[in-house]
């Protein structure tokens, strides 16, 4: 296992210790043999007697009291410390993982399942580590040396006493491919139950307003109810195979008190401090065995979490660097769209269908028409949130998949219509934009998004948590503050997404201001609500059903009297 590998020296301390650690409860039985028969069954004078007990507890306290502790500590912390780097090293690289999958995946994929198999499931994974890794052969290793001391102590009990190892090995190959498969069903019901969750507690304030919290408790309780039967399923299966288990475990001591005594009996054991000891050893071979089996449960579980994880890890990208790709330093800003059509994935028909458009650098070009037309698509195509599906997109004379995926998105500003700003301060939410700008350079660009001086009003000015999502702010705000990004970015290339639809006439004319400023000198690609927004654009693009149907500037496509020409004078009478 890749993420196992570099603490396989630690992997290995932590065994060797743990067999100091286990090894040393191993000499209680022994040192039982010898007090009964060595010390109490003699014919020795009762000082003599006196002396040897006070040597042998002397040097087993000694052992217990001195040795023992510390060996405890550093077998625990060295097994958790490692457990938990390995952790941490899954959870870093599934959130690099994260990163790098496509919009694509997210649009398919509920967060709280992925925010699941991130937590539940890597936390679980743990105890791979722990159980398959150390425990079991820590396990293994204490049976071994228990066999050995009780084949030198007496070769038939000690067969006796191994008659019902057979049968572990047929139950927990019986039982234990089904936990497996049991455990995968309820691991993916929680995940199921946290997607939920996760999606309501982010709508509360839709399911309040709706009055709705009775339908939306049937709804939560139904995956609710599905997990719990997952679940019960899980521990109905996990109880059988305990049951048989440990009845298996119960015959073999009284087989070996049954043979013993029988031994006893016909002389063939004399010394009784032998039985004595050697039913010690027989907890101490199937306390062990019980572990072990225990041990089989948590690591099918683990197994079954961990095949969710890499399941995940090998989730392919849909956006990647070629082999050749280059970084991406100077833009000219000349955009052409070559003949570019798009499916969605499992779709029949395409999203956008043969686009053609030459961009020339500093140009500013709007893209309007009906809801579902595919203006968002096309823009998305830019920054290769999507790779297209036929044609190509040339940027400066070469393709864009030419470039470095990061290269390229670093040279693009997007300011979108659903702002998404962080759980933190407005200035970091605005050093994302640039996050080794310096505090002048994050007021300069607020100043620029005219965010300045409602960030200064905010009770601790840009020291302000927003809130998650923003929500301590208006959206008037967040959307200033999503302007300040890209001002601080300062990128080549701008894209506007309906970035001033749904907002109050004075936040709307704050950041048309500071759009106008922020799209001078830079090719500028806008989707537009309001078509009153973009009436100075260089070219206006009408886009229907996926094609391209004008192409013009204002004065242009109102003279032509077609598609804008009437959505330009329904939205003037809307107004």
């Amino acid at each position: 296992m890749v993420f196992v590998k570099p603490y396989t020296k630690q992997i290995v301390i932590t065994v060797f210790i743990g067999i100091l650690k286990f090894g040393i409860p191993l000499l209680l039985p022994l040192i039982l043999k010898y007090v009964i028969d060595d010390i109490i069954n003699t014919s020795l004078s009762d000082t003599e007697k006196l002396k040897r007990l006070l040597y042998v507890i002397g040097g087993a306290f000694f052992i217990f009291v001195v040795l023992r502790p510390p060996i405890e500590y550093y077998r625990q912390y060295f097994a958790q410390w490692t457990g938990n780097k390995i952790l941490y090293d899954i959870r870093d690289r599934l959130f690099a993982h994260l990163q790098k999958l496509s919009l694509r995946y997210y649009s398919n994929t509920k967060a709280g399942e992925i925010i699941s198999r991130v937590i539940n499931d890597v936390e679980q994974t743990k105890a791979f580590v722990m159980t398959g890794l150390m425990n079991i052969w820590l396990d293994m290793i204490t049976i071994l040396i228990a066999l050995l001391i009780m084949f030198w102590m007496n070769w038939i009990l000690a067969l006796i006493s191994i008659v019902m190892f057979p049968f572990y090995g047929i139950a927990i190959k019986v039982f234990y491919a089904r936990l497996r498969k049991l455990t995968r069903n309820r691991s993916q019901a929680l995940a199921e139950v946290q997607g939920h969750l996760h999606e309501r507690v982010q709508g509360m304030n839709v399911i309040k307003s709706f009055a709705i919290e009775d339908v939306e408790q049937e709804r939560f309780a139904k995956r609710n109810h599905n997990f719990l039967n997952r679940a019960l399923d899980h521990t109905a299966w996990n109880a059988k195979t305990f049951a048989i288990v440990n009845t298996m475990t119960d015959v073999a001591p009284l087989l070996v008190i049954g043979v013993g005594a029988y031994l006893v009996i016909v002389g063939n054991i004399t010394e009784i401090g032998t039985i004595v000891a050697f039913f010690g050893y027989m907890e101490r071979l199937y306390g062990p065995l019980r572990r072990l089996v225990n041990s089989s449960t948590t690591l099918t579980q683990a197994i079954a979490s961990m095949d969710r994880v890499f399941e995940f890890m090998d989730e392919g990208y849909d956006i990647e660097d070629r082999a050749d790709a280059k970084p991406l330093n100077k833009v000219e800003g000349h955009v052409h769209f070559r003949d570019v059509t798009f499916y969605y994935d499992g779709e029949e028909y395409p999203a956008l269908s043969h686009i053609n458009l030459d961009v020339q650098p500093g140009e500013t070009v709007a893209f309007v028409g009906m809801s579902g037309g595919g203006k968002s698509t096309l823009v998305s195509l830019i920054p290769r949130f999507f790779d297209v599906s036929d044609g190509g997109i040339i940027l400066d004379g070469h393709d864009i998949r030419e470039f470095e995926v990061r290269s390229l998105r670093d040279k693009i500003g997007m300011v979108l219509q659903d702002t998404i700003l962080f759980s933190d301060s407005v200035k970091n939410n605005i050093k994302m934009g640039r996050p080794d700008a310096t505090d002048d350079e994050v007021i300069e660009a607020a100043k620029a998004a005219n965010a300045h001086g409602f960030i200064m009003e905010l009770s601790k000015g840009y020291d302000t948590q927003v809130g998650e999502r923003g929500v301590k702010l208006s959206g008037g705000q967040k959307q200033r503050i999503s302007i300040a990004r890209v001002f601080l970015k300062n990128p080549p290339l701008l894209v506007l997404d309906e970035a001033t639809s749904a907002l109050d006439l004075e936040s709307e004319h704050l950041i048309q201001e500071a759009l106008d400023q922020l799209a001078r000198d830079r090719t500028t690609f806008i989707i537009a609500h309001r078509l009153s927004t973009i009436t100075h654009a260089d070219r206006i693009v009408v886009i229907e059903r996926g094609q391209i149907t004008e192409i013009g500037n204002h004065q242009e496509l109102m003279a032509r009297q077609g598609s804008y020409y009437n959505l330009f004078q329904v939205q003037q009478l809307e107004e």
